[in-house]
């Protein structure tokens, strides 16, 4: 059935058919009928102190305002993420802005961080029913310069730390200017400093610890892998998800659409993905977790990740292409990956 949605869905411009897909997604919620068609893989796992369900979870942007939460949830998700969230709404950047590359099993972005604000994504949350784990995963608002950018990591931090199971600082999406300048050393130090303080008073606020992970790009050298993880470790960040999308055409080149502006996702960026994951994982103490993101498309993708270092994984583009079958599959084969088969 997936595949005669997906052949239809895929006439339509990518980001439409995004829009179309999580209507409908809605409306499958609200007859109860994607639950019943795939139910969640039993293999739990704890990580970041957290119990998850399984290993497999939605990256974030897909479900950037918290709209879909429970709709998604039925798809067997052991985790979703939701975001990036900015602290005032913003349209993102001008359309068309998402571009399908079929044959690479590929996808280039540009979005720029579109979203309805912290507080509309705050009433979604409160609403959800899923209950699975939450990411919330948070950025700045495009206009804010980069001296300002803590005022805004906070002012999301502060705003959704009640209602996240562990919250995402995003310094690594391509599509905001100068956004990547926060993984430099000074600039990162400042920043998960500032958090690592104000997680300390919130927790003693609300009686708990919600931790936080910090999502980075593909495109690091060697001397940036380790300064990220000593900034991490450092801090006492609880996981590094590797990785967001890449600036990099490897793979796609001549393909139409290749040399959009954007961040490639997908199929070609399996092996660069997984080999900043293995590298953070050398450079990282055993008990920061890392998620594994980039390329997933099959089962066999998600132990990769799993064998490189990851506790768990979580995917985007690889859903859109293969659908809902993927998650239980990542979920099998994260469980295998374990040991836990």
């Amino acid at each position: 059935m997936f595949g005669v949605i997906r052949k239809a869905l895929f006439q339509l411009p990518a980001e439409k058919a995004h829009e179309l897909a999580l209507e409908g997604l809605a409306k499958s919620h609200a007859l109860g009928a994607a639950k019943r068609m795939y139910p969640r893989v039993d293999a739990p796992l704890r990580v970041m102190g957290l119990e998850f369900a399984n290993g497999a979870g939605l990256a974030a942007g897909m479900d950037k305002n918290g709209d879909y939460i429970d709709a998604l949830g039925d798809l067997g998700f052991g985790f979703i993420e939701v975001g990036t969230v900015t602290p005032r709404p913003q349209p993102g950047n001008p359309k068309p802005r998402i571009f399908r590359l079929e044959k690479a099993g590929a996808m280039i972005n540009r979005l720029g961080f579109n979203n309805k604000g912290v507080d509309h994504l705050v009433g979604q949350v409160t609403k959800r029913t899923f209950d699975g784990v939450l990411g919330i995963n948070i950025g700045k608002n495009f206009d804010t310069p980069n001296e300002k950018a803590v005022d805004d990591y906070l002012a999301c931090f502060n705003a959704v730390y009640p209602h996240a199971d562990y919250i995402t600082v995003n310094i690594s999406s391509p599509n905001t200017r100068g956004l990547r300048d926060l993984q430099g050393e000074e600039a990162l130090n400042q920043l998960l400093r500032t958090l690592a303080n104000r997680r300390r008073d919130l927790a003693g606020d609300h009686g708990r610890r919600v931790p936080i992970a910090v999502k980075v790009a593909p495109d690091l050298d060697s001397e940036a892998v380790t300064a990220i993880a000593a900034a991490v470790s450092r801090h006492q960040m609880d996981a590094v998800i590797a990785t967001n999308t890449t600036i990099s055409r490897d793979g796609v080149q001549g393909l139409k659409h290749a040399e959009e502006t954007g961040g490639l996702s997908g199929r070609p960026l399996l092996e660069s993905s997984t080999a900043i994951l293995a590298a953070l994982r050398d450079a990282l103490p055993r008990d920061i977790a890392l998620i594994g993101v980039g390329g997933i498309a099959s089962g066999r993708d998600a132990a990769m990740k799993i064998r490189a270092g990851a506790d768990l994984v979580q995917f985007y583009t690889g859903f859109v292409y293969r659908g809902p079958t993927l998650v239980a599959e990542a979920a099998r084969g994260v469980k295998a990956a374990r040991g836990n088969a």
